[in-house]
């Protein structure tokens, strides 16, 4: 494996008193698609949601152990948490496009940055909208409200909107849940091709979503990492019962 984009070393996480997280330990290559998959409420999105920090916004939530992103520390008092949050991007459960024009929605992280040439944010959502895989749809129509659109053009117009500030790593929880089987298998095969430019880690219910997408799985169950390893060796030849038994539809 290439040298990890993302190191968790004995990572605990509490919300509040309950401990949610113990003792996760798990490398991230670059450039590859990494599944966690488990049953619900064993963890999966808690750690998700650790790696760009977005369960500082919860309050009363602690972390412990260690969790590096490129070699620093991502819970160093230093970092600056919205820099954070550029570099690793994250696409919802739910499509949530702002009340705004498809462009607007687009360029929106952009301007944020402080982008103001027209040419350059012009470039930059059309490019964002062609690898995301939406360019053709709504090439015509960008100033119509994003609302507009279905649920899974949505979906993508978030991507979009997700990678236009160009991060490292896209975040994806649960990203295709609330969508049709046309438009799932569009945001699987976008996953593949999103690959060559950002490493990407999702979280998804679907097993073979994790199959069909992704290149590493990592099983979780009440809150531990059972089992790590390349998607192949987890869905056919699984080192652990607990994996076999989850996979093969016995319990979850």
């Amino acid at each position: 494996m290439d040298k990890p984009i993302i190191e968790l070393n004995s990572l605990n996480f509490w919300y509040g008193p309950k401990q949610a997280l113990f003792d996760v330990n798990v490398q991230i290559a670059p450039h590859r698609t990494t599944a966690f998959i488990g049953p619900s409420g064993c963890g999966k999105s808690t750690l998700l949601r650790c790696l760009n920090r977005m369960n500082d916004l919860i309050d009363g939530t602690r972390v412990a152990g260690n969790l590096t992103f490129n070699g620093q520390d991502i819970y160093a008092a230093e970092v600056d948490v919205i820099e954070l949050r550029k570099r690793i991007g994250m696409v919802f459960q739910k499509s949530n496009p702002f009340p705004k024009s498809i462009f607007d929605n687009v360029a929106y992280g952009l301007r944020i940055q402080g982008m103001t040439n027209k040419d350059e944010l012009n470039e930059r959502v059309a490019a964002s909208l062609r690898k995301a895989a939406l360019w053709d749809e709504v090439k015509d129509r960008l100033d119509e409200s994003a609302l507009m659109l279905s649920g899974g053009q949505q979906q993508r117009l978030c991507i979009a909107r997700a990678i236009a500030v160009e991060p490292e790593i896209v975040l994806m929880d649960e990203p295709c849940s609330a969508l049709d089987p046309t438009a799932t298998a569009k945001i699987e095969e976008l996953i593949q091709d999103l690959e060559q430019y950002y490493t990407i880690i999702i979280v998804t219910h679907n097993m073979q979503q994790a199959a069909r997408c992704s290149d590493f799985t990592a099983f979780f169950y009440l809150g531990r990492l059972i089992e790590f390893d390349g998607t192949s060796k987890i869905f056919t030849n699984p080192a652990n019962k607990q994996t076999e038994d989850y996979i093969t539809g016995r319990f979850g």
